[in-house]
């Protein structure tokens, strides 16, 4: 299986100013990745909650979207609701 660090692992090392820099102040640093890659059919409730006061949630999400992130949660939003607001947006432009 191939293994790439993930934006919440590479918090650790981000210089202030650089492009992860919002990372450094997300709720999910320092917590098992494994919450945010939750199960098939499970709708990852728990990293939802955590996501729900993260100060950097919308920033979590548009990398997600911009980066088309395929697994996980991110900015609260698991794969496939990401995929249905992707959707939605572009019905709606």
């Amino acid at each position: 299986m191939f293994y790439m660090t993930t934006p919440r692992e590479q918090s650790e090392t981000a210089e202030p100013g650089s492009e992860v820099s919002w990372w450094t102040l997300a709720r999910c640093r320092g917590i098992d990745p494994v919450v945010f890659h939750p199960a098939e059919g499970d709708p990852g409730e728990e990293a939802k909650e955590i996501c729900a006061l993260c100060p950097v949630r919308e920033s979590c999400l548009d990398h997600a979207l911009t980066a088309r992130e395929k697994d996980g949660v991110w900015g609260g939003l698991t794969a496939i609701e990401r995929r249905r607001l992707v959707r939605r947006l572009r019905r709606s432009a």
